[in-house]
């Protein structure tokens, strides 16, 4: 079988970040046919501009972004929680997923295979962030994983100082999910292969 190649994004820009630490994690503990690569280039999404959203006219880093969502076998999205929603260069960037004027072919984020993940100091974690994003792939037509969550709350008791994520349960929640969406990834490929 071959690798499943998993593009990973996360809602944060900060350098510390505890999403970003666990998408490193998910690279860490992932299953053994399956490669994560991390996107680095959110900063760089321009904020997102209907006159601009055409194939001639979209910024470069734009259908750079597309491109690689395009390509991948399946996304990983690690969101922290911004006033109880997603952050909005997340949003952002899924925006400028999310069209196409040409048909569903197109489309970078329809049916694609998707897992959300999320890491927040506080008590509920990203619980919020993570159902306005399931909000937001239900209108991409995104083929998310529905169990299990992974809300590593409290996470700063969750890594260490080097940024590994050493809480056993998040740990096994992290690699149920990567399985999961290894299992959405395989049906995809059977329901291409049929068509």
């Amino acid at each position: 079988m071959s690798v499943s190649k998993v593009f990973a994004i996360s809602g944060s820009l900060r350098a510390g970040s505890h999403n970003t630490h666990l998408l490193r994690a998910a690279q860490k503990f992932t299953p053994g046919d399956m490669e994560i690569e991390i996107y680095d280039g959110l900063r760089e999404i321009p904020p997102y501009d209907r006159d601009l959203d055409t194939p001639e006219a979209r910024p470069a880093v734009v259908n750079e972004l597309r491109r690689r969502v395009h390509e991948a076998d399946g996304l990983l999205i690690a969101t922290p929680e911004y006033n109880y929603s997603v952050p909005g260069v997340l949003k952002n960037a899924i925006d400028w997923l999310s069209t196409d004027w040409s048909g569903t072919e197109g489309r970078p984020l329809f049916r694609k295979p998707a897992a959300i993940v999320g890491a927040a100091p506080a008590n509920f974690g990203s619980v919020r962030a993570q159902l306005a994003l399931r909000q937001v792939f239900a209108g991409t037509d995104t083929d998310v994983v529905v169990k299990p969550e992974v809300l590593v709350f409290r996470s700063h008791e969750r890594f260490d100082e080097e940024g590994n994520l050493t809480d056993e349960l998040s740990v096994s929640l992290l690699q149920d999910v990567l399985t999961a969406l290894q299992g959405k990834i395989d049906a995809d490929r059977a329901r291409r292969l049929a068509v």
